[in-house]
């Protein structure tokens, strides 16, 4: 007796083998509550298309509660005049502020 294992598609259900697959991770959808993984052949990517230039920003309200934004890069820059200004001149999200100073 012998085992056989067999990978499919999630998609199609269609068989290949590893070097046929990607794993494409879903981390955010309105009906899950947790990333989920799909084993998908890598000739079906292209059924997602991708957006193009685009922004990820998390959103940290004063209750603590955060939230992930998902913007065009072209309607992030209508923010602010000169958004690429404001973002050299931001500090950064690690480390210590900019202009303090450790044990003055």
């Amino acid at each position: 007796m012998a085992i056989v294992s067999r990978k499919v598609s999630d998609l199609s259900g269609q068989e290949g083998t590893d070097i046929d697959f990607a794993q494409v991770v879903v981390r955010q959808h309105p009906k899950l509550d947790q990333p989920k993984a799909l084993d998908v052949l890598v000739s079906e990517l292209d059924v997602f298309k991708d957006i193009g230039d685009l922004v990820v920003l998390e959103v940290r309200m004063p209750d603590t509660s955060t939230r992930d934004i998902y913007v065009r890069l072209s309607d992030f820059n209508k923010a602010s005049p000169d958004m690429d200004a404001v973002l050299r001149a931001a500090r950064g999200t690690r480390g210590r502020l900019p202009g303090s100073r450790n044990g003055a």
